[in-house]
């Protein structure tokens, strides 16, 4: 979705061309006609035309810009979209974020994640950090090849340090582990998609253990792309109009839907924020929002293990439950082109 087919642009561009041309033959010929017809002095009406043909083309240009502009910000307006719950599911651990594969949901809070069977919902596993324990703060979860990577952080405390620690999927045991250290924020989700890991690093408003806003405000929040060493190898921040939604806390989660789409959520709003990567600069492309019925905000899943019927998974934390949805991923319209041109002699912009 960064690279879009440029002839679209080109044939905007010939078709103006040509309509300019049309402009002043059409102007000539009046202009002719009077004088062939023995009026020495064109018509009031043939001047006129032939003034506006005889103006500078810039003369034109404020109201097809202005036209082009308004045009081009209604178009990127996000789309607003409603998902259907499909199911609930009773969840004790359904505090901070679920996780899910083909068979199993996995619900997470601080420093428990259980496991539950999809078809009855019951609790099959729990893994337990004990609060004397390195793991505090469990934030998602996603699966991959039967193991659930779960996004770790030392939240609230400061300096602020992440890691992620990974469970085997079948014993629920502890397994691996990667740390962060103190870096761009605090690690809230991590996803895999396209040959690559990405994650969310939220910062945010509201204080740390210092007093201080927590790693420097809301708008430092940022999406990051990483390799199999779990580096980084691009990164992008979030819409100013998003982060404004996000305060005073930040982005809780995030997950590749079966669109191609990034889908993130903050962490209190019954609603899901669809983006695009850009096909320039550093700022991820809003396209959509999705209503959540009855979520209050935090981690996401897409269950992509069946890709004709993929279904979206969130919680509601007040009540601790787990719950699916039917979204319309289909309906999303792609963002707008980027506004980018090239111009030859005579079409230069100062």
């Amino acid at each position: 979705m960064r690279l879009r087919n440029t002839r679209v642009t080109l044939t905007r561009a010939l078709a103006g061309s040509l309509a300019v041309a049309a402009l002043t033959v059409t102007a000539a010929t009046t202009a002719i006609a009077a004088t062939t017809a023995g009026d020495a002095t064109p018509s009031p009406t043939a001047t006129a035309t032939a003034t506006v043909t005889a103006a500078p083309t810039a003369a034109a240009t404020p109201t097809a810009t202005t036209t082009t502009a308004a045009t081009a910000a209604a178009a990127a307006a996000p789309q607003d979209l409603a998902a259907t719950l499909i199911r609930r599911y009773a969840a004790f651990d359904a505090n901070q974020g679920v996780a899910v594969d083909g068979r199993y949901f996995y619900a997470v809070d601080n420093r428990t994640v259980t496991k539950h069977d999809r078809a009855t919902g019951a609790p099959l596993l729990q893994f337990v950090s004990d609060a004397t324990g390195p793991l505090i703060h469990f934030d998602s979860g996603t699966v991959v090849d039967n193991k659930l990577y779960l996004a770790h952080s030392n939240y609230n405390q400061v300096p602020m340090a992440s890691s992620i620690e990974v469970l085997d999927t079948r014993t629920m045991r502890h397994i691996e582990t990667f740390s962060f250290g103190i870096d761009r924020g605090s690690l809230t989700w991590i996803d895999r998609h396209d040959g690559a890991w990405w994650a969310g690093f939220a910062n945010y408003d509201t204080n740390g253990a210092d007093g201080r806003p927590y790693g420097g405000g809301s708008q430092n929040t940022q999406v990051v792309k990483l390799n199999d060493r779990f580096e980084v190898v691009e990164a992008w921040i979030v819409p100013a109009n998003l982060v404004d939604r996000f305060r005073p806390m930040s982005n809780s989660g995030g997950s590749w839907g079966p669109d191609g789409r990034l889908w993130l959520t903050g962490h209190d709003n019954a609603e899901v924020y669809v983006m695009e990567l850009p096909e320039a600069g550093t700022t991820l492309t809003w396209v959509a929002t999705v209503a959540l019925p009855d979520v209050e905000g935090q981690a996401i899943a897409w269950d992509r293990s069946d890709k004709k019927h993929p279904t979206f998974w969130a919680i509601k934390r007040t009540t601790k439950e787990v719950l699916n949805f039917e979204v319309p991923f289909k309906s999303i319209k792609e963002a707008p082109a980027a506004p980018f041109r090239v111009v030859g002699p005579g079409s230069f912009v100062p």
